[in-house]
């Protein structure tokens, strides 16, 4: 088994790089077809989701196998190979293997335990069957993940530690309310009508909103969405299709919408909802800082409690304000307005005896002597103190503080009138949109900041221990399956040595009736099977050992098999393994 995976993901990649990087349904196509036709790849496959892009190939070369899929994955996605190269990881054979196996399970999704991830990789096969790219390894690898994902759901509460991705979302959306009774009565938009946007409008349904309108470029995918939602029978939800340039005016009507498209550009900008909350509350929708009345500061110079830059202070303006002060900071009259000797940042920092003298000259304008203690710095250390201070308020405009900033009151936003859930990778909703008052946007980037700290439950830990074992078997499976060509080979060519022996017999013997002929071959073909039987099941074991793989070559090298007679009988295997459908 040579299996490489080569990859970028949510846990490698910033979403902005995701977004460019993704494929659509035809570039997927390509990349299978020039990853089987480049040299290093036998067998390909092509796993993209919202968040992962992976293909996976079985190379006969490790280091040329990562140059040309990285290349390959480059060149499709149009990302340049410099940029993308930081943010790849590569598995190679058992941990390959280990890598599909805890996504099918759900352990490498955004939200831990989704289970929508094995409909995709069985998509995934589906098409490299369809393709003739998916042999006897890929087939084998991604059939048993189906397996493992199901059978981690079945046997462990893996879906109790995370939620599918729909769902997570709307919890986010709900700002951790209940969503059914967030939900309850409100109208949904859902722009699209694929996996995910099914997904997401059956939830909607099921959380109890009262109408949902399907949007899709195809409209008569939308209708059939539609009339699914209408005619479920755990819901009583009104559903109806329209064409994609509705969008605009449904949005108007709409508490919720869920986009998921498979659109390259926007589909809804920021101008668009901002005038939809706007056409809502009559407000403009974008968030300001909220500022007192100009009147305010400029009546009493104070404005959240703190001087203002004109407001006079004590001794400031005067003739001959400074004169006597102890700080000689003559040399600071070209500091920009707003600068005081009399103010809190002047005194910044002085020790204490100089700090006396300044507040005495400020309260009366006279400095006052203070006799010294022993061992206190004299009056040219101040100077030499003041000097630095006066260099560092010239430069500056004022004397360094060590003092904590003053805590910025937030501004509180006003409850949303829109509620966007964007699931799209490239996202259809601009971004800009977090910065609207009125409207509460949730995409794939800000789920996975919400689940990055999600607690971990112990079921979690069961499903990697079933990982770690289905990882074992499969490797052993794998191993043995490698040295069967051999094994078949073998019995081969006994076969053929006692068909030469039997007719040599009947050329000895011409007068050899059928029944003596039957039992004579019958003794021959028990003689041979037991002879190997013992060491054709024992290279088997072997074989299914970490590092077993030197045993095929062993037995080959022994019977001096031909080596293009074990070649064909894997050829034979892979041709039956290529069309074998998904679990």
């Amino acid at each position: 088994m040579s299996l490489l995976v080569v990859g970028l993901s949510h846990r490698s990649a910033p979403v902005s790089v995701l977004e460019r990087a993704s494929l659509g349904a035809d570039a997927q196509l390509k990349l299978v077809q020039d990853t089987v036709a480049a040299e290093p790849a036998a067998e390909a496959a092509v796993l993209a989701t919202c968040n992962r892009i992976e293909l996976y190939a079985d190379v006969d070369k490790f280091h040329a196998g990562v140059a040309e899929l990285s290349t390959l994955l480059a060149q499709h996605s149009g990302v340049g190979l410099e940029e993308l190269t930081p943010h790849l990881y590569v598995h190679y054979e058992d941990r390959a293997v280990h890598h599909l196996f805890s996504v099918a399970c759900g352990l490498d999704s955004m939200v831990v335990g989704e289970g929508q991830i094995l409909g995709q990789i069985k998509d995934s096969l589906a098409r490299a069957q369809d393709l003739h790219t998916a042999g006897r390894l890929l087939n084998d690898l991604f059939q048993q993940a189906l397996r493992v994902g199901k059978r981690a759901h079945h046997e462990t509460g893996i879906d109790r530690a995370g939620q599918s991705l729909v769902t997570f979302g709307l919890e986010q959306l709900s700002a951790g309310a209940d969503v059914q009774q967030w939900a309850r009565g409100k109208k949904a938009l859902v722009i699209g009508a694929g996996s995910m946007s099914s997904l997401a409008a059956a939830t909607l349904a099921r959380a109890g909103v009262t109408e949902i309108v399907v949007a899709n470029r195809t409209f008569e995918r939308a209708e059939r969405l539609a009339q699914i939602l209408s005619e479920g029978d755990d819901t009583d939800v009104l559903a109806r299709a329209v064409p994609m340039d509705s969008v605009p005016g449904e949005l108007t009507r709409a508490d919720v919408a869920v986009s998921c498209t498979g659109a390259t550009g926007l589909v809804l900008t920021a101008d668009a909802v901002a005038a939809t909350v706007e056409g809502r509350t009559g407000a403009p929708a974008a968030a300001r800082v909220a500022e007192g009345p100009a009147d305010e500061a400029g009546a009493t110079g104070v404005r959240d409690g703190r001087p203002s830059a004109e407001t006079p202070l004590p001794g400031a303006g005067t003739a001959g304000g400074d004169e006597n002060c102890p700080l000689d900071l003559s040399s600071v009259s070209s500091v920009p307005s707003g600068f005081s000797v009399m103010g809190e940042a002047a005194v910044a920092g002085l020790d204490a005896a100089t700090l006396e003298q300044h507040g005495a000259w400020a309260a009366g304008g006279t400095a006052v002597e203070r006799t010294r203690e022993p061992g206190r710095p004299g009056p040219e250390a101040d100077a030499e103190l003041i000097t630095a201070l006066a260099a560092t308020a010239t430069r500056s405009g004022r004397i360094p503080e060590r003092r904590r900033p003053e805590p910025v009151a937030e501004v509180p936003r006003p409850q949303p009138v829109l509620f966007l859930l964007d699931l799209a990778m490239p996202r259809d909703v601009d971004a800009a949109v977090h910065r609207l008052a009125g409207v509460r946007l949730v995409d794939i980037e800000s789920l996975a900041d919400a689940s990055a700290d999600a607690p971990m439950a112990a079921d979690v830990d069961m499903v990697r221990r079933i990982v770690a074992d289905e990882v074992a078997a499969f490797g052993a499976a794998q191993r043995a399956a490698h040295i069967t060509p051999t094994v078949v080979a073998l019995r081969s060519m006994a076969a053929e040595v006692v068909a030469g022996e039997i007719a040599r017999l009947e050329g000895r013997l011409p007068g050899l009736d059928d029944k003596h002929r039957a039992e004579i071959t019958q003794t021959v073909k028990r003689v041979v099977d037991k002879l190997l039987h013992a060491p054709t099941v024992r290279v088997k074991q072997l074989a299914a050992e970490p590092g077993g793989a030197g045993y095929a070559d062993a037995l080959r090298t022994l019977f001096d098999l031909d080596q293009e007679t074990v070649a064909s009988v894997s050829r034979a295997g892979n041709s039956t393994e290529k069309n074998r459908g998904p679990a």
